[in-house]
């Protein structure tokens, strides 16, 4: 449902009274935390990435607007996190600090990341595009069309250690035909020099969150309305080896949440949102836990912090965070040839 007004800038750091959180808004509809807040244990092997005891804190909450609460990304240098929340705006968290509206206009960017020259690079939904902000304020359009066609609406995006841009193209709503010029939902690759574009899948439903092994081995590919994970083995010239192509790990289930962005940590263990919480899955794709986080959903998340342990994340209306054992993938990920 849409909110029925925006985030004024009086309303924007208003204190929250239950347990020093930062609400965004006041007077405003949003989910509230349902239920406790936990790790649930799902194999002993959890022991090693993150304690049971380990408490899953919210930093802000009531965000509600035209969008939801997306796309969050770790500036290491600055020491702040920066993610899109309602009304096209993107806000910046910063550890003792709190939520402060960062940029007011973003035309829905999501999926946000860092090339190796410490860019933003974001799919820029509204405006159907992949976009580069220069370190001058300007805008660099990595990719508008295929074919001759516009996308959909672009939606998350990573850059491999190579400098090549991976990126995932929903057909949003395939119930209206008509709306988009194409007929599928694809993920494609973009070199460097921003000259060659490649379709990699167009079968997946909804693609969605990405995300490479540590080695970069393998691809991860979220297929939302699938409730699933995908896997496929990336090819030595950078493309995928569709005959690879599995299922990684099924996330649904009776409670409410699907698989929306992932992340990987330095070990190869998945993070991603499904049924009931955030989840924790080995190289293998067993289940080792959830982050109960008392929302229907997870929307996207994020490693950050001095060393890469804090795992944050979106759900929504909401912005939470938790300690883990294992560092992330960093953003922007090492550059090689």
């Amino acid at each position: 449902m849409r909110a029925q007004h925006g985030i004024s800038r009086r309303h924007m750091l208003a204190m929250s009274a239950a347990a020093g959180s930062l609400t965004i808004g006041s007077g405003f509809r949003g989910a509230s935390a349902q239920g406790i807040k936990r790790i649930e244990q799902l194999d002993p092997a959890l022991n090693q990435i993150i304690s049971t005891s380990e408490p899953v804190l919210e930093l802000a909450s009531n965000m509600v607007g035209n969008l939801n609460a997306e796309g969050p990304v770790w500036w290491k240098e600055g020491g702040y996190l920066l993610f899109r929340g309602p009304d096209y705006k993107r806000w910046k968290y910063t550890p003792g600090q709190g939520v402060t509206l960062f940029k007011e206009e973003t035309y829905g960017a999501n999926g946000l990341t860092r090339d190796h020259q410490g860019r933003l690079v974001a799919c820029e939904a509204n405006n159907r595009r992949v976009i580069r902000e220069e370190h001058d304020g300007s805008k660099t359009v990595i990719a508008s069309s295929f074919q001759g066609l516009p996308f959909n609406r672009p939606n998350d995006i990573v850059v491999k250690s190579d400098g090549c841009i991976y990126f995932t193209d929903p057909w949003t709503q395939p119930e209206s035909p008509g709306q988009f010029d194409m007929t599928y939902a694809g993920v494609y690759r973009v070199t460097p020099d921003l000259g060659t574009i490649t379709l990699l899948v167009n079968n997946l439903i909804v693609p969605n969150g990405l995300a490479f092994s540590p080695d970069e081995s393998v691809l991860y590919i979220v297929d939302s309305r699938r409730r699933h994970i995908r896997a496929f083995d990336v090819a030595p010239n950078g493309t995928l080896a569709r005959q690879t192509d599995g299922i990684f790990v099924e996330l649904g289930g009776a409670e409410p949440g699907s698989p929306d962005g992932i992340k990987v940590d330095t070990a190869g263990n998945v993070y991603s949102g499904g049924s009931g919480g955030l989840y924790i899955i080995d190289p293998k794709g067993k289940k080792l836990g959830r982050i109960v986080h008392g929302y229907p959903s997870t929307s996207n998340m994020a490693f950050g912090g001095d060393d890469w342990t804090t795992l944050y994340f979106t759900n929504r209306t909401a912005l939470g965070s938790v300690k883990v054992k294992i560092a992330g993938v960093p953003v922007p990920v090492a550059k090689k040839a």
